[in-house]
């Protein structure tokens, strides 16, 4: 999993795509994926990957493309990557030199990992924040996707979680707080989700306020997003959650999101792969990780008004395995 140490002729670029209505967290809303593409080439071979700046950790797309244009048209893929700061920019460039890797190569990104091979993986499909009456008409128009992702957002989430229930008898379900709930919230909010069925809750606390959880029992298992980035913060995890979201804009890109995922289960976690809303450039190399994730959550794709040219093929929340002619 070493990083090819040709010189890259390197170019980044901000793109915008629209998404297919409005994308609402309990941070806010948003009606477009801003993306940072990064593209290496060398040898008459470009490799591409793609990353999302995200606000929450001090990035935007403009600063993180600055800092790539900043390394120079030529570059040392190792060098380049330890000198970026943004870990959304480390993520751009470091699939794009595996991409690169495997078009020179031909060997799979899969196997230079020693993952499995690709397959049909199933996705979250994300329901949008929005009133328990809205979230429940939802979750009945998309009846052909078998997990649910339900964004929440403090009040009302009891009668959110209860109204897609009711509307969904049949669903796998799981929810994402982004940190949205209060340490008074927690077992009375836990308990609901016991009682509907859910799977998971991912981040229910703010980080900084997470202590909070080792301190109740979970009738539902709680999974951190936003309390660990890397592999080195796996250990403060212990006591706290049951499972640990794996974002490669998080970690900075594939090759740190596999040593996380290595220590996440040296630690007992459970794992999900998850994603920002991006196109399908940047959940094909997520599909490494996602061969034996417990939960996936790369729906980007789905949630665009549309994807790239030789985008993932997703039938009623399965993955295909990506081709070639995307990355890899």
């Amino acid at each position: 999993m070493t990083q090819p140490a040709s010189l890259f002729s390197i170019t980044a670029s901000i793109e915008r795509w629209p998404i297919d209505g409005t994308f609402t967290i309990s941070r806010g809303s948003k009606r477009e994926a801003v993306v940072v593409v990064v593209e290496v080439s060398a040898e008459g071979i470009t490799g591409r990957g793609e990353c999302v700046p995200y606000a929450r950790y001090g990035e935007t797309p403009e600063t993180t493309l600055a800092e790539l244009q900043a390394l120079g048209p030529l570059v040392d893929a190792k060098s380049a990557l330890a000198a970026l700061n943004s870990k959304s920019a480390r993520n751009a460039l470091d699939c794009a030199t595996w991409d690169w890797q495997a078009k020179r190569t031909g060997i799979a990104p899969h196997l230079r990992a020693g993952r499995p091979a690709p397959q049909l993986i199933l996705t979250c499909y994300t329901l949008s924040l929005d009133t328990p009456e809205a979230m429940a008409a939802k979750a009945r128009s998309v009846a052909n996707l078998p997990l649910l992702k339900l964004k929440l957002g403090g009040a009302d989430d009891a009668a959110r979680m209860r109204a897609v229930r009711a509307s969904r008898p049949d669903a796998r379900l799981i929810a994402d707080a982004n940190e949205s709930w209060q340490p008074s919230q927690l077992a009375a909010l836990l308990a609901v989700a016991y009682e509907t069925r859910f799977e998971l809750i991912e981040q229910p606390l703010p980080a900084d306020a997470d202590a909070a959880l080792g301190a109740i029992d979970h009738p539902v298992p709680v999974c951190a997003d936003e309390s660990a980035h890397g592999a080195e913060g796996i250990a403060a995890l212990a006591g706290r959650y049951e499972a640990v979201n794996i974002k490669l804009d998080k970690t900075g890109g594939l090759t740190p999101a596999l040593v996380m995922a290595q220590a996440a289960r040296a630690a007992g976690l459970r794992i999900m792969v998850g994603c920002m809303v991006a196109t399908s450039l940047s959940m094909a190399p997520a599909l490494v990780l996602a061969s034996d994730a417990d939960w996936v959550d790369l729906d980007g794709p789905l949630l665009l008004a549309k994807d790239r040219v030789n985008g993932l093929v997703i039938r009623d929340g399965w993955i295909s395995p990506a081709t070639s002619l995307l990355w890899g």
